[in-house]
């Protein structure tokens, strides 16, 4: 038989066994990392030591034992670094980034203009008294306002406090202390009775009548005289009346202020009807 027939399959034989013994060492190596040739020389002379008062890693123990398997290694225990307290920054260190000063800006800026927002509605929205009813009216000089209540025939309305003005009588005087309060006799002991405009019996406007010298509610036919005291109809009260202040002769009334009217009766300065009536007494009730 020819010797080379029966060295090739030795030949590949041995072949197949060397290949297999290399993967097998291949993938051992694998399991625990590439490690050069002056390491496993340097491991291989070490001696194993394992420091007992560190703890030992599974990493660590693995490669110790491919280490052996292999002929020699070393086991040494990874070793913890101490940690470093921690000490936080300084914040004049630090600053202020120009990303936060941007920030901060608009944040602060926003907040502003929502203030200015704010405040502006409710100054909108928040009562403004301008003078007109429901406010302090300064009528004027009380010798100008006795002058124009005698130019208009016994009566002064004033719009703007939905008031009428008419002369009151000194005479009447104590009988007026004893009915009405310091606020009416401001104006009263001046010489001048105010009076609201709006009747007590269902809120008509009660104008003048110039040929009675009263005021005669066209609505209900309820009348009062010229200082607003109850004559007939069916009004509950006299004519309500504002606080007054005279002040260096001037006449100021504050229409925010109502009192009401005097009782059923109440007839301080005695006045009649000077004249026909323009509504008949109780009328239209």
């Amino acid at each position: 038989m020819n010797p080379l027939v029966i060295a090739i399959p030795i030949i590949v034989v041995l072949a197949g066994l060397v290949l297999v013994a290399a993967a097998r060492r291949r993938d051992t190596g694998e399991a625990i990392g590439m490690l050069s040739r002056e390491t496993l020389k340097r491991d291989r002379s070490e001696s194993p030591v394992l420091e007992e008062a560190l703890p030992v890693t599974g990493t660590a123990v693995e490669r110790a034992a491919a280490l052996e398997r292999r002929g020699g290694g070393t086991l040494v225990a990874e070793r913890e670094t101490a940690l470093a307290e921690y000490v936080p920054p300084d914040p004049e260190t630090i600053g202020v980034t120009r990303r936060q000063f941007f920030n901060r800006s608009i944040v602060g800026l926003m907040a502003f203009g929502l203030s200015a927002f704010g405040a502006a509605v409710l100054a909108f929205l928040w009562p403004q008294p301008k003078g007109g009813f429901g406010s302090k009216i300064r009528v004027g000089n009380v010798s100008d306002i006795l002058a124009q209540i005698e130019a208009n025939q016994g009566f002064l309305y004033v719009a703007e406090g939905r008031m009428w003005l008419t002369e009151y009588p000194a005479s009447a005087l104590e009988k007026a202390r004893q009915v009405y309060d310091q606020p009416v006799l401001n104006s009263l002991e001046a010489g001048v009775a105010v009076v609201y405009q709006k009747c007590p019996h269902l809120g008509c406007r009660v104008p003048e009548c110039k040929s009675s010298q009263w005021f005669e509610c066209p609505c209900h036919g309820s009348q009062y005289n010229q200082a607003g005291e109850k004559k007939g109809g069916p009004a509950p009260r006299g004519m309500d009346r504002f606080v007054t202040e005279v002040t260096g002769g001037v006449l100021s009334v504050d229409t925010a202020k109502v009192i009401q009217g005097p009782p059923i009766g109440t007839n301080t300065t005695g006045q009649e009807a000077e004249g026909p009536h323009c509504v008949g007494a109780g009328g239209g009730h």
